[in-house]
């Protein structure tokens, strides 16, 4: 079936701008969007990577300020494994569902080679399973449990001398994917001198490696300010704590050591509040929609085109999606022909030097059965000639013998006779 070409109606490049004589009302659509957002509720979903032990469930702990499901991981795993846990929380009357992806085991085994790739292959299985409801016939996206990754908090390890190599790869790998937050975990164990230098050389490395990690959006006037000074405090220095440790009349969730005591929510001490900050409270809906916006249309895009999809032609003109169905299925049927053309012409080829060997087995099956036939033939006359040899020898013994007989017997007469006449 040839292409169907579809007609566009113009597009007015100029928009006319009107003046209301009164009032309408459809200044309530942002009530009418809130109204609708609460009552359906919201889903965001966080992936953390690194090492066992860097206090990654202690951090969401914190974070969400309640305590979810978690079990201590061991340090022989012998790769990697995503495991997943979705609770519905509740803050006041907004609903927010939330996934927790932990990377069990990552960075645990002696050949860290492979240890991104089970990541990039559950964040494209989101982004896949998102595709393939996109697609069908009977969409149902508004009941559809998105789990596509919408921030990637990794855990960089303390050590104060910069990345390791798995850290680099790894956030390469997945900088086109998901949003890439670099944090250093349980920044207590160094001092604030070092955690300083630290953060400068984990921002030239990444720089220097091209790795784009999350930027907090500037495009806002009321929140440009904010999230600009908070892009130049990243990788944000956080520590986790589940106690709350009574500090003068208050009772605030805190670290205790014997030299003295870390206070979470206390900015001189961590980053926690900053990262809680534009992480939840400020930029979680952007997250979202550069999720959606941009890693999930890049990878819907490359997927379309292996497809063989595309909005522009060879003759560089749009071309819509049913034209290139209708192109595809012509294609696909020309394949099909061309494929049935080509098994039939294997197969009777291979019929005829089928029929080519059993002629030639045939042949040399009648050839050995002349041969045979003769031979037979031969052996025959042979023993013909035996036994016709064996019944002459034998007529002529019997000939012999009654010769011999007659001879004996008239000697016998002869003797008989002699004897008579004595």
């Amino acid at each position: 079936m040839a292409a169907v070409a579809v007609d566009r109606p113009p597009v007015e490049d100029k928009v006319r701008t009107m003046k209301l004589s009164g009032h309408v009302g459809f200044d309530s659509l942002p009530d009418q969007l809130v109204a609708k957002s609460t009552q359906s509720g919201f889903t965001f979903n966080i992936l953390c990577i690194g090492e066992t032990g860097m206090g990654k469930s202690t951090l969401m702990d914190t974070l969400f300020n309640t305590s979810f499901e978690s079990n201590p991981a061991p340090h022989t795993l012998p790769a990697v494994k995503l495991k997943s846990h979705t609770y519905e929380l509740q803050e006041s009357n907004v609903k927010l569902k939330l996934t927790i992806v932990d990377s069990v085991g990552y960075g645990d085994q002696i050949n860290k080679g492979d240890s991104f790739t089970a990541i990039v292959d559950y964040i494209d299985k989101q982004f896949d399973d998102y595709l393939q409801e996109e697609l069908k016939i009977r969409r149902s996206l508004s009941a559809y449990h998105d789990t596509r990754i919408h921030a990637c908090l990794y855990f960089i390890c303390p050590t104060g001398h910069g990345l390791k190599s798995i850290d680099l790869v790894c956030m390469k790998k997945l900088d086109s994917k998901v949003n890439v937050i670099p944090i250093i975990a349980k920044a207590d164990t160094i001092s604030k001198a070092e955690l300083s230098r630290f953060k400068q050389r984990i921002i030239q490395e990444v720089k220097s490696n091209n790795i784009q990690i999350y930027q907090f959006p500037t495009d806002d006037d009321t929140m440009v300010k904010v999230n600009s000074e908070m892009n130049n405090q990243i990788p944000f220095a956080v520590v986790g704590s589940t106690d709350f440790v009574r500090v003068g009349n208050k009772m605030v969730r805190a670290r205790q050591y014997p030299w003295g005591t870390v206070q979470v929510e206390n900015e001189s001490h961590c980053d926690f509040t900053k990262l809680r900050e534009m992480l939840i409270r400020t930029n979680m809906e952007d997250m979202r929609e550069v999720t959606h916006m941009r890693h999930y249309e890049l990878y819907r895009k490359k997927i379309l085109e292996t497809m063989g999809f595309s909005d522009i032609g060879q003759d560089n003109q749009p071309v819509s999606f049913q034209q290139t169905f209708e192109q595809k299925r012509v294609e696909h049927r020309e394949e099909l022909q061309r494929k049935e053309d080509e098994m039939r012409q294997t197969f009777v080829l291979r019929v005829k030097e089928k029929e080519t060997e059993l002629k030639e087995v045939e042949k040399e099956l009648y050839t050995k059965y002349d041969i045979l036939k003769r031979e037979h033939a031969e052996e025959k006359k042979r023993y013909e000639d035996v036994k016709k040899r064996l019944e002459d020898e034998k007529t002529e013994f019997q000939k012999r013998k009654h010769q011999i007989a007659t001879q004996t017997l008239s000697t016998h007469t002869l003797t008989l006779g002699k004897s008579k006449k004595k």
